[in-house]
């Protein structure tokens, strides 16, 4: 629950912004890490000291259901000669550490991120005669908040979200989201550690599509280029009501030639999915899925989780030999897109007191595989297979309803420990497969229609007989029983 205020009111948790001649006795006792970005804030909007905020009313820390203490909204004139129209400008306080003393982020250090390293901002575009701004936005940065605070999983520039709803539950396209730097919100070094600013950008299914297809930075370019798609400063605009494709055709051929150049930049997605070992009867008391402990799930191990973790993030990256990182405690270095180590693995439970050891868990080759996908996740894998093997990449299904992964692979890639004499391994419910190129054009020719998912009924089935793989795509209620 939130209730609305100016930041120059007095607060039942927090004390007001401190604005410039803010006495010294009263700047000494105001958190430090939001001292810091209100410092951004006022030098970006001077003449707004007191803006209107969001406020939770409970905060984070003392149990209440919003991680953000606060979401400021501006009133930002942009510029009318470089096609920026005039805008409410959203920024939220709580992915960074605000506090310094641990009640909801630990200290790592002040050279490395502050909290998850970011905070969120969002441009709404101004509708004429609006006088205050939506509060709607708020929530929307608060949920995608939520998803970090409980996954883990911290967001990064070019990133996008499926969200399959109007983003201000409205009859309106712009049903998903991209993520890029804010124009205008420089990086903020706080006691606690450097803030940067991720800027939520709506956009339509189709463009969501093309930036899965292709890559979300390539997509964000082009709507720079469309002043009423969201232009140099990427504004949304929740009335509108045509794709950049459809204002301009030229824009689709763009994204066909990167997708033919460069391939996907996606390297995994949260699915509903799921696999079986054919190779044993599924009463087998060595499923290959897991090692039972007691009667404790099988559960990815933390190294394993970190090591998908790993993938998903260098995925990012576009390089010449891609590799899979070793199983090990140690980190990569290098990464692009880095934050401090999670303090909750997401693909464990939080009462998972008997974590089978990384140890006892062997990889095993497997024969025969059945892969199991929901409709949605079903239509990734000519993005998968096109997108990524054939470019000499990796691509990763984490299960959101049960603790599995799925990792397929080409045969540029290191590390993996599928191979072309045993290409279906597991590791625990991890399962990697290995694919040719050869047998990756052959299933793009057979499963050319998961691209028109509409035109077919659900269950479908897909079988190589001679490669011993079978893959379904199975309606969403089959992922929801407690055996996936």
């Amino acid at each position: 629950m939130a209730e609305l205020r100016p930041s120059g009111a007095p607060g039942p948790a927090a004390p007001p912004a401190p604005g410039p001649s803010a006495p010294p006795a009263f700047a000494s006792l105001f958190p430090p890490g939001l001292h810091a970005i209100y410092g951004e804030c006022r030098r970006l909007y001077p003449d707004q000291p007191n803006p209107l905020q969001v406020t939770a009313i409970v905060k984070y820390w003392l149990g209440g259901p919003d991680p953000l203490d606060y979401v400021s909204m501006y009133r930002n004139m942009g510029s009318p000669s470089a096609n920026i129209p005039e805008h409410w400008h959203y920024i939220s306080f709580g992915l960074s550490d605000l506090y310094g003393d641990s009640r909801v982020h630990e200290f790592t250090g002040t050279d490395g991120p502050s909290g998850f390293g970011f905070e969120l901002t969002f441009r709404l575009k101004r509708e004429t005669g609006e006088s205050a701004p939506p509060t709607w936005p708020a929530e929307l940065m608060q949920g995608l908040a939520r998803y970090v605070f409980q996954s883990e999983n911290t967001f990064c520039s070019g990133d996008h979200v499926s969200w399959h709803s109007p983003l201000d539950n409205s009859e309106s396209r712009i049903q998903h989201m991209l993520l890029t730097e804010d124009p205008q919100m420089q990086p903020v070094q706080t006691p606690f550690g450097v803030v940067t600013f991720l800027q939520i950008v709506g956009v339509c299914t189709e463009e969501l599509h093309a930036a899965q297809q292709w890559n979300g930075q390539g997509i964000l370019e082009l709507l720079r280029t469309v002043p009423v798609a969201g232009g140099p400063w990427l504004i949304t605009d929740m009335r509108r009501g045509e794709t950049i494709f459809e204002i301009d055709p030229h824009l689709q051929e763009r994204v066909d030639k990167g997708i033919e150049t460069d391939g996907s930049n996606l390297s995994g997605v949260s699915a509903k999915c799921a696999w079986d070992d054919l190779s044993r009867p599924p009463e087998d008391d060595e499923d290959s899925r897991s090692i039972c402990i007691g009667t404790q799930p099988r559960r990815l191990s933390g190294k394993d989780t970190e090591q998908i973790r790993e993938t998903l993030r260098r995925g990012l990256e576009i390089n010449s030999k891609p590799v899979l990182p070793p199983i090990n405690p140690q980190r990569q270095n290098g990464f692009t897109h880095d934050r401090a180590p999670s303090r909750k693995d997401s693909l464990e439970s939080d009462s998972s007191t008997a974590i089978i050891p990384h140890e006892l868990i062997r990889t095993r080759q497997l024969e025969s595989v059945h892969l199991k996908f929901n409709q949605e996740s079903g239509a990734l894998i000519p993005l998968c297979l096109r997108g990524r093997l054939l470019h000499g990449r990796h691509f990763t299904y984490k299960s959101i309803t049960g603790d599995m992964a799925i990792t397929f692979v080409s045969t540029g890639v290191e590390g993996a420990f599928a191979t072309e004499e045993h290409p279906y391994a597991a590791h625990g419910p991890w399962l990697q497969i290995l694919l040719t190129e050869e047998f990756v054009e052959k299933m793009l020719e057979d499963l050319e229609d998961l691209t028109s998912p509409e035109e077919f009924k659900l269950p479908k089935e897909y079988s190589w007989p001679e490669k011993k793989l079978k893959v379904s795509i199975l309606p969403d209620v089959v992922f929801d029983s407690p055996l996936h």
